[in-house]
């Protein structure tokens, strides 16, 4: 005799069958709910250094985790982990400096992934106007903002050739201006990133420029996610989920940048049909920022220590941070 039991597995069971035939969803009772979550980014999500956050956005990866991935836009890394330090978002992106500028002024943050083993700041100068960073003094530099991590990353480039913040004119002027002043010829250098970087030398292809990777001088890091303590502490589950889920977006734009390009254009509509270029950045990030690492994700502690070292040395921070404070790699294992 069937039971009741049974008989329903046969209804649901009939139910979905019909549902695959004619294309239609079901709803399942059981499936659970997506959590919504807030994750902050410095800048804009329109720039494609965010290719990783949006192209995992598209394809679906957060979901796949059982994630509603909401982005805001915070006024760069240093702003990011102070809300994230003080609970406003479950996460965020800086880069892997900014736990050693903020845990110095008490604010709780990690780096809980680092995207890439390069450095994400470029120093660019106009070479017809300076040849070298000791020739920047007294000189104008465009900026994304003076809390973005970026900034602080600028000044220890000029510390290492005895060079403050005050030998400079360092402008903050947003995402945009940063690359249009110079190459406009307002501005001898600029704080970039590649995509900067590439739409400065588009928009005027006579400008005679070099690109000086931080790293070849200051050992700055690549982008990376950040999260409080508390979170770390009380819900690792949750950050495990958002760093696999960016994490594989990244390796999604290292692997086949042009494909990425395709699915980015998706999620930011903006750049619908540039498709070409938004591939030629990512090249960049390829080539520049994101290479380097053993494991993705994973934070370098020596290359950490030395860099909290030399900030402390330049007085950009008062005091250090015990390392093991700075960053945690659990997630990424």
């Amino acid at each position: 005799m069937t039971t009741r039991r049974t008989m329903m597995a046969y209804v649901l069971a009939g139910t979905a069958s019909l549902a695959g035939l004619f294309g239609v969803s079901v709803p399942a009772a059981a499936q659970a709910p997506l959590q919504e979550v807030t994750y902050l980014l410095p800048a804009p999500g329109s720039l494609p250094a965010f290719a990783p956050w949006m192209v995992a956005l598209q394809r679906g990866y957060f979901r796949d985790e059982g994630l509603d991935v909401k982005f805001q836009v915070a006024r760069g890394g240093v702003d990011v982990a102070k809300q994230v330090g003080a609970g406003n978002a479950v996460v965020g992106g800086a880069i892997g400096d900014t736990p050693i500028l903020v845990r110095a002024n008490g604010i709780p943050v990690k780096a809980i992934a680092v995207l890439g083993g390069g450095s994400l700041m470029q120093l660019v100068i106009n070479k017809d106007k300076v040849s070298s960073i000791k020739d920047l003094k007294g000189k104008t530099i465009t900026t994304i903002s003076y809390q973005d991590t970026t900034y602080f990353a600028l000044l220890g480039m000029l510390a290492t050739q005895g060079l403050t913040k005050n030998d400079v004119n360092a402008q903050a002027v947003g995402p945009v201006n940063i690359w249009k002043m110079f190459a406009a010829g307002q501005a001898d250098a600029m704080a970039s990133v590649p995509d900067w970087t590439f739409y400065a030398a588009q928009a005027n292809p006579a400008i005679k420029t070099e690109m000086i990777p931080s790293d070849t001088v200051f050992k700055s890091m690549a982008q990376a996610i950040v999260a409080s303590d508390e979170t770390i502490q009380k819900n690792p589950e949750l950050l495990r989920k958002l760093v696999r889920a960016t994490l594989k977006g990244f390796k999604a734009v290292m692997d086949d940048p042009a494909s990425a390009a395709v699915d980015y254009a998706k999620a930011v509509p903006e750049h619908a049909g540039k498709e070409k270029d938004l591939a030629e950045i990512m090249k960049g990030f390829n080539t520049y920022v994101y290479g380097g690492q053993k494991t993705l994700g994973e934070m370098d502690e020596a290359r950490l220590a030395g860099l909290q070292d030399y900030y402390l040395k330049e007085g950009i921070i008062t005091q250090k941070t015990a390392v093991g404070d700075l960053y945690t790699n659990q997630f990424v294992k």
